[in-house]
């Protein structure tokens, strides 16, 4: 049997992950021709097609699909093994981490804060972006973990893992005066600033407004908290922020809390492939106990403070 070109193959089990020949020439960096011509040259090697079109889609055939099982074996197996190698980098771990941008910044530093050694053996690595975003790159091994507001369905992503770290009750804030009417009907006096729809919490608190019968002004719509508590420090609207902070976003005057929803929950996760465990960080932030945390009994003097309200909320 001559040699398998697993380069084809490789652009083959990218085309049928990605759904398109596009998708995967642009994650190949490649063109979409380069892509189908060695796709087609893949084709007369194993003596058949291995896709067939459904309308304006790409259906992998009954070849494609057998093809496709073995090669997301060996991809995935390969992928593990550059995992497992690469986590050494000279004198140190990398451990790469990708925070979901729709939470609190300062609670998310102090999780991994606590399963970080001072000796340097760790090198931390951070990205921020949106939970989807991160779950397509922790798919591709392209991080070690992720800290989201919102679980992994494990049914859609094979191999991933995640674990509920806590969660905490959500409190609505506002620079003075102090609005007129209780809360929270006093949510329909100023303009809201909430959390976007993509996230859990914006969802969650949505779905809160409805039950509550309130129908609020809407000033913007953020997946990112720190720069939506920046705004709303720096105009008349209300905003929400973990309770546990209370007294971290009071200190700065003249904002004020108006009111807390304890139905409201900003849950903490952490996800992960399941070969990922056997990574120290991963395996100490899995085995630690962080009810502390969010109850506010932690101490939190091991962080040093912002000097001003920008660097608490940036």
């Amino acid at each position: 049997m001559s040699h398998l070109n697993y380069n084809h193959l490789y652009y083959f089990w990218m085309t049928q992950k990605k759904g398109s020949v596009t998708k995967a020439a642009e994650a190949l960096y490649l063109t979409p021709q380069t892509v189908t011509g060695q796709i087609r040259q893949l084709e007369e090697r194993l003596g058949g097609k291995l896709f067939k079109r459904k309308g304006r889609q790409l259906e992998a055939s009954e070849l494609g699909q057998l093809v496709f099982q073995y090669a997301d074996r060996m991809f995935s197996l390969s992928y593990e093994m550059l995992d497992i190698v690469n986590y050494r980098k000279e004198d140190h771990l990398v451990f790469e981490v990708g925070i979901a941008d729709a939470l609190s910044k300062r609670l998310a530093s102090r999780v991994l804060l606590s399963v970080i050694p001072n000796d340097g053996s760790i090198h931390l690595r951070c990205y921020e972006s949106t939970h989807e975003m991160l779950l397509e790159q922790l798919s591709q091994h392209k991080l070690d973990m992720i800290l989201s507001d919102c679980p992994v369905d494990s049914a859609q992503h094979a191999g991933l893992l995640s674990k509920k770290l806590g969660e905490c009750d959500m409190g609505f804030y506002c620079r003075e005066p102090l609005p007129v009417k209780p809360f929270p009907a006093c949510l329909e006096e100023r303009k809201l600033l909430i959390p976007g729809r993509r996230t859990a919490m914006g969802r969650q608190l949505r779905h809160w407004l409805e039950v509550q019968g309130l129908k609020p002004q809407i000033l913007g719509e953020f997946d990112d908290a720190a720069l939506m508590k920046a705004f709303g420090f720096f105009n008349q609207g209300i905003f929400v922020a973990p309770a546990i902070y209370r007294d971290a976003i009071l200190q700065y005057q003249p904002v004020i809390e108006i009111g807390r929803a304890p139905e409201l929950k900003e849950e903490y996760y952490v996800i992960f492939a399941e070969r990922m465990i056997q990574h120290p960080a991963v395996k100490r932030l899995c085995e630690s106990d962080f009810s502390s945390l969010f109850s506010g009994l932690d101490d939190f003097s091991a962080v040093t403070p912002p000097a001003t309200f920008d660097d608490e909320f940036s």
